[in-house]
Order: C-alpha cells, then structure tokens, then sequence
C-alpha cells in the first residue's frame, strides 16, 4: 500500500521516471531486465528513471507502462481507447485495431527540438520501443480478435519494423531483430489460428532465424519451443521433440525457470502425439513441479514470456494430452480446473478436447454438447484451428441414426468455409 502512494504521489508531481523505478522495484525487477523488455541499454533504463519532471519521450513511457502493468495515466498518458461501432465492416475494424495501436506508441514529434546525435540514437532507442509495445499489445488483443482482423494489421507492423532496421545503426539493428522475431511469432500463431499450417510454419522459422540473427538465445529457445508446440498440435510429435531439445540447448546461462516448466509440457505434447503415454505422463509431472516453483502470480513473465504459465496450464495441456492419447481418465478427471485459464479460444480448443475425452468414453451426448460451446467460439472469432478441431472430433463419431445433439451439431458445421 506505501508503495502505491509512493506511485501516485510520483506521478502526481509529472515525475514519471520515478513512478516507472518504483514499479519495476515492486515485481522485482533489474533495469537490465526492463531494458531488455522496452529495447533500451541499462545505462538508458537509469537514465529514464533519474529525469525527474523533465519532458519524456511518449513511446517510452507507454512501453514501460505496458510491460509494467501500469495505467497509462500514472505515466501521464491517456487512456483512452477507441471503441469498433456496430456495423463496421471488415476492414475499418483492422484499420480502427491498427490506429488503437499506433495511438499507444506514436509520440507527438511536432512537439520536439530537431534532434542532436545524441538525441537521435535515444530516438532509435525509442523506435525499438514502441515497435516492441506495438507487437505487445496485437498478442494482447489476439486473446479478444479475430485472427483475420488482425492478420493485415500485423504484416504491416513486421514490414515497419523491417523498412526501419535497414536504415537502423548496426546496434539498434539487432535490437530490431529481435522485435521482428516476436513479431514474426505472432503472425506464425495467426496463420495457425486461421488454419494455414504451410504460412504458420514459414513464420515460425522466420521468428527462430530473426532471434539467431539477434544474437539472442532466450528469444531463439522461446520461439523454437513454439515452433514445437505448432509441430506437436500438427500431429508431428517427433518434430516437436527435436525442436523442444533444440530450445533447451539454445540458451547456455541465466534461462528462467519458466522456460523449463513450459518446455517440459511442449515435451508432454510431443510425446503425447507420438502415442506415448508413460513419457507423456513423466514429462508433464516434471512440467508441473517446476510451475509450482515458479514466483508468484503477482509477478510479470520474464520476457519473452508475456503471458505467465501456471499450474492451470499444465493442467489444460494434460487435459490436450489425454484427448490424443484417448484416456477419458486425464480428460475428464480434476484437472478440468485448466478451464479457467486462457482466452475464449483457447478455452474452445479445450472443450473439444473434452469433448474428445467424453467420446472415448462413449458419452456421445455430452461430448457433442460441449462440442457445440466450442463451435459457437470458432464461429465468434472465425477460428479455423477451432473449425477443423471440431469437424476432426465429428469425422471420429461413425453412427448410423446419431442423436440430436450431434445432428444439430452437424447442421450448425454445415456451410461454413473459413
């Protein structure tokens, strides 16, 4: 509670260098690790806290208000954000999401002196930034759009960030690689989402060979594992394996504990799709120790982790593992709990792998009624991934008169081509 008014009292007198050194104090935080998450040098992240009530560079605030969890008007930024109106079409909504951005990360460069040398290299610092606060803030609201709305708007920030690291000096280059590696990973996950495994695929392997690039090997291991958990969910659980084995050695020093505990449970997921039921089982036990060690809830993910993983996790994934092992047993038991965690799609792709767990059990009207919860969200968000998951569940039900809940089921899939 002190430290809250501290922070509004800081904030209070425009010195926001202050209120952004009391928050990262408050989760724990090294300026070097802050520096690394906002793209600035340690010296820099020092340099920011120390200004005191002098002007500040807009996108620098915004960037460290973000990874911060910090309101943007305890920085001196507004926080306002502009609302889609009913009836938009599709693309004013991918305009309105790309300005929703832009409005978060653009500073006001009428406002500002003609740069010095000195003032121009901070800029670039600033640019890393707010292109790093963009890709944030598009994985954020992946939890909310629908990947195709946000399709278009990603590919035009990955083509930014790489028209800006070919005019970027030789050190804010490789930071921008490393920003064009998230942002490659998260348009590798919307193409997953909308069902294009082959431009899934590519993205991935352009978000590993941009962190190599970047001479970063926390970021390489983060996206190799993604790749892995894509290669596992594609069925490809020797694929999977290798990646997750890949990942483990990319990084050779100081890897977060968090990185074992996820890796551990992609490992789950490869084993698990390559039918093996007793290595699935050891790597997810192994996968939920090292979550139940990690820090607690009240701390942010180490970058570049945005999002934490927890034991719900773990569970959620056992629940995946049992639907492709077909052990109603690790689907149906206590681990439903997991439904609690994630966004709405991710809560979809669950309930069809309880829907899974149900069928295996031949309880075919439960599983098609969960089934149709998970249907209705693929539809919402116009989820390929979730669509075919779901016309994969109904192909492995062959009945004669089937009931009317799996006819209704059939009648709400028919038609629908995403």
């Amino acid at each position: 509670m002190q430290q809250e008014a501290e922070i509004r009292a800081a904030s209070r007198s425009g010195d926001y260098g202050r209120v952004i050194a009391l928050a990262r104090k408050t989760r724990g935080m090294t300026q070097t690790q802050l520096g690394d998450a906002l793209g600035l040098s340690q010296p820099a992240v020092s340099r920011l806290e120390q200004r005191g009530t002098r002007p500040y560079q807009t996108d620098v605030l915004a960037a460290a208000a973000a990874h911060l969890d910090l309101r943007p008007d305890l920085v001196g930024l507004s926080s306002a954000r502009p609302t889609p109106r009913a009836g938009d079409d599709d693309m004013h909504r991918r305009a309105l999401l790309g300005g929703a951005v832009a409005a978060a990360t653009t500073p006001v460069l009428a406002t500002l002196p003609a740069p010095t040398p000195a003032a121009a290299d901070a800029d670039a610092g600033g640019q890393v930034a707010a292109l790093r606060l963009s890709t944030t803030a598009y994985r954020r609201l992946d939890a909310s759009t629908p990947s195709p709305d946000l399709e278009d708007a990603v590919q035009a920030h990955l083509r930014l960030i790489q028209t800006t690291a070919r005019t970027a000096g030789t050190e804010h280059r490789t930071r921008l690689a490393a920003v064009g590696s998230e942002a490659a990973g998260l348009a590798g996950w919307l193409a997953w989402d909308m069902g294009n495994h082959g431009s899934a695929r590519a993205r991935y392997g352009a978000a590993v060979n941009a962190a190599r690039s970047a001479g970063d090997r926390l970021l390489a291991a983060y996206q190799l594992g993604s790749l892995a958990q894509f290669e596992a969910h594609t069925g490809n659980g020797a694929q999977a394996l290798n990646l997750a084995a890949l990942a483990r050695r990319a990084p050779r020093e100081n890897t977060p504990a968090v990185a074992d505990a996820w890796l551990s449970s992609i490992e789950a997921l490869g084993h698990a799709a390559a039918g093996d039921r007793r290595a699935a089982d050891t790597a997810l036990t192994r996968s939920r120790t090292a979550a139940e060690a990690l820090p607690g809830q009240g701390a942010p993910p180490p970058w570049p982790w945005v999002f934490s993983f927890t034991t719900g996790k773990v569970a959620a994934h056992r629940v995946t593992c049992g639907a492709w092992l077909g052990l109603p047993d690790w689907v149906l038991g206590d681990d439903i709990d997991a439904l609690a965690t994630g966004h709405a799609k991710q809560r979809a792709l669950l309930l069809l792998d309880m829907a899974a767990g149900h069928l295996a059990a031949g309880r075919v009207e439960g599983a098609f009624a969960v089934a149709t919860r998970a249907l209705e969200a693929g539809l919402h968000y116009r989820s390929g991934r979730i669509m075919e998951r779901a016309r994969a569940l109904r192909r492995s039900l062959a009945l004669s008169s089937p009931p009317r809940v799996v006819r209704d089921f059939d009648e709400r899939l028919h038609g629908v081509y995403l």
